[in-house]
């Protein structure tokens, strides 16, 4: 990848768009080891916790958005027969089917944007996302995408990080990300700013509870946000 410094390279959509297309394709093999790695082994419980949420039914379609390598994807497949995994990278959904030949499941595969879905409106019953709304060049542009393509009185869950409120619970959060992404993109990849992007998207989000704004913004009649990890993570609840 460029060492294009990593303030410049989010400073505008168009570069945000360029930098975060190629940092996933340059991390998409080792997406699940440093997700297991920051959460402390968490991240598999909070996705059960997003999934018995959602209480997805036999007879419903389901769309989850920056599938990565599939977990949710898989979750949801499990429980209705028609789901769909996108993602903006194709190694991660390359990864996803490489799992689906070994696994199983019912699960069909799609290289897209969360920001322009191709999929006709109101296609789903419920969107699933984890770490995928915090990577998107435009936020308000994808919440209406996926408002778009959901029936009404479908429903979305999206699981994040937060962008805690008390300056120094965010101080020392930031700095402990930083740091540890830091160390982990060194060995890694030799680039210190491989991992140090997830701190920086974090200063540059909304937060949880401005997100639920968004949501209603978008035409969403119910939103809400649930803490998780004492509020240094969250789960989007949203119906339209």
């Amino acid at each position: 990848m460029p060492r294009e410094p990593l303030k410049a390279a989010l400073a505008t959509p168009e570069r945000k768009h360029r930098y975060v297309a190629r940092l996933f394709d340059t991390i998409a093999d080792d997406y699940d080891f440093i997700t297991r790695l920051l959460s402390y082994g968490r991240d598999q419980h909070w996705k059960r916790r997003l999934i018995a949420l959602a209480a997805i039914q036999p007879g419903e379609r389901v769309l989850d958005l920056a599938c990565g390598t599939g977990d949710l994807a898989f979750a949801a497949g499990a429980a209705a027969p028609y789901t769909v995994g996108l993602d903006f990278t194709p190694r991660m959904v390359h990864l996803a089917q490489e799992r689906a030949r070994n696994e199983g499941g019912r699960v069909k595969w799609l290289v897209g944007d969360m920001m322009a879905l191709p999929f006709p409106s109101a296609s789903f019953d419920v969107i699933t996302t984890g770490y995928g709304f915090r990577n998107v060049p435009v936020l308000d542009e994808a919440i209406r995408e996926a408002a778009r393509v959901l029936r009404p009185g479908g429903r979305l869950f999206s699981l994040d990080f937060n962008r805690p409120q008390p300056a120094l619970l965010r101080a020392t959060y930031l700095a402990y990300l930083t740091v540890v992404g830091s160390t982990v993109g060194l060995a890694l990849h030799r680039d210190p700013d491989t991992y140090r992007y997830i701190p920086e998207s974090i200063r540059r989000y909304p937060g949880a509870a401005a997100v639920v704004d968004r949501f209603r913004s978008a035409g969403f009649a119910e939103a809400r946000w649930i803490p998780v990890l004492g509020g240094l993570m969250a789960i989007h609840v949203a119906r339209k």
